[in-house]
Formats: structure tokens, C-alpha cells, sequence
């Protein structure tokens, strides 16, 4: 069968001349189209299951590091950093393998070379949270998240702590702020408020919805095999897509 791969960058040029040198030496492997941030990445691997994704450490909507913990096991990870040695000492290259911009020939063909046995072998990709956490731990911090947002609620404009929203949920050009003070919108669409909030707390979990994790109290299955979030408000319940319904498998 043949394999599939992934190139989630945000930098287009560095993306493209990746693919191309992928499909240089590796001909036989299917590239999807590329992803320019972490959002776009992890709907592309939810959708398409590709077998290699090679990920940006450094991308806006989630992190190479934060899309990696959502990942479900099949795919097999490559980051990709201009950090440096003192940054890839975190890696170990027998559970994930990672270049360094600028990347040579060289080591991509030694990279390829490790992912195609792999393949061949039908090895499945080993669980990566203990090197993700020191990983994280190497790198600078990640820059600053949204943490407030100005909403209007009738004829008032309110200033609301995102700590305190519920979730968001997408209405037509706008969002509608779910607080347990009621319902406000903000004029921006879902898919551009949702790269500016930190993607460790805020999960997107249905194409319209991005919930506050630190307020979902269960989750529950239905006869039908959907997946429900309930809140700890006490009474919402919010569906989760097929798409996202992975990251609620019991661990």
C-alpha cells in the first residue's frame, strides 16, 4: 500500500522545497497537500490518517509538540526545528526522528531511510508523552496567548476572561462566547479566535465548537457511538465530531 505523509509548516517556501526533495527521494510516497498551521495539520490527520507527518515545532494554531499529543498512534512523527543541538538533545531518534532547518540531503535520506523500515516492518509509533514533556521543557516558551476578549452582549461590550468562557461556538462571521453569565458574540470567525487561544486548554472538538477543557466535567457515548461532552455548569452537553472523537478515547 502506499505510504501517505503530511508537511505542516508556516513557512510556504520551506514547506514546498521539503515536499519536493521528499518527492525526490521518495517517489513512490503520497504527499497530502500542505498545512500552514497546527489547526489545518490535525484536521488533515484526523481526515486523511497519513502514515508520516512531518511537523513545524513552531506553527501557529497548535504547536508541532502540542499536535503531536493529539495524534492518534498510527502516524509516525518527523519534527522539523531551526532550534539548536542544545534544543534536539530532548529527541531520541529511535521514538521520533527530527530535522534541522536548514535541512541537508543527507540527513533527510537517513531520515527516509529509517521511516520506509519502519513502514515496511509495519511498526506502529511508539507513545511519545515522556519525550514531548522534555521536549517542551528544552524549548524557549511559547509565546503569549489570548487570555481576554471583548464580546458585545446586547448593547454593552463586555471584557471577558477567556478562563472564564465555557466555549466558543462559530455563527456565521461571528462567535458566540459561552459564559455561565450567558451568551455574547465577537465579530471574528471561530477558525481565526481559535489560533490566538492556548491549544492545551482549549480543544476543538466539533468543526463549530472549541471548548474549555478545564470545564468539561464526563463524557459520554450514545447507543450510536457519538461522543458527548457534559460541562460542569451542570447542564450543557456539547457533540463531538468523528474527526475529534479520538481524543476522548479512555486512556
Amino acid at each position: 500500500m502506499k505510504a501517505r505523509a503530511l508537511i505542516a509548516d508556516d513557512e510556504p517556501r520551506l514547506a514546498q522545497n521539503l515536499r519536493d526533495r521528499l518527492a525526490a527521494l521518495w517517489p513512490e510516497l503520497e504527499i497530502l497537500p500542505l498545512a500552514a498551521n497546527g489547526i489545518d495539520a490535525l484536521r488533515a490527520v484526523t481526515e486523511d490518517e497519513p502514515d508520516v507527518a512531518f511537523l513545524d515545532i513552531r506553527m501557529p494554531g497548535l504547536t508541532g509538540i502540542e499536535l503531536a499529543r493529539r495524534i492518534d498512534t498510527r502516524t509516525h512523527i518527523v519534527f522539523v526545528t531551526a532550534f539548536d543541538q542544545y534544543a534536539v538533545e530532548a529527541f531520541d531518534r529511535d521514538v521520533v526522528d527530527y530535522l534541522l532547518k536548514p535541512v541537508t540531503d543527507e540527513r533527510l535520506a537517513r531520515c527516509v531511510e529509517r521511516l520506509r523500515a519502519k513502514l515496511a516492518d509495519a511498526q506502529k509509533p511508539p507513545a511519545l508523552d515522556e519525550m514531548l514533556a522534555k521536549l517542551a521543557r528544552a524549548l524557549p516558551a511559547a509565546t503569549g496567548r489570548l487570555r481576554w476578549v471583548r464580546a458585545s452582549k446586547g448593547e454593552l461590550v463586555q471584557q471577558i476572561a477567556v478562563d472564564d468562557v465555557l466555549y466558543f461556538q462559530a455563527s456565521d462571521k461571528y462567535t458566540c462566547v459561552m459564559t455561565r453569565a450567558g451568551e455574547s458574540l465577537i465579530r471574528m470567525p471561530l477558525a481565526e479566535l481559535a489560533v490566538q487561544l492556548d491549544a492545551e486548554v482549549f480543544w476543538q472538538i466539533h468543526r463549530g465548537t472549541v471548548v474549555n477543557m478545564h470545564e468539561v466535567e464526563a463524557t459520554r457515548r450514545d447507543l450510536g457511538g457519538r461522543v458527548f461532552v457534559k460541562l460542569k455548569d451542570g447542564k450543557t452537553e456539547l457533540p463531538v465530531s468523528r474527526a475529534y472523537a479520538h481524543l476522548f478515547k479512555p486512556l
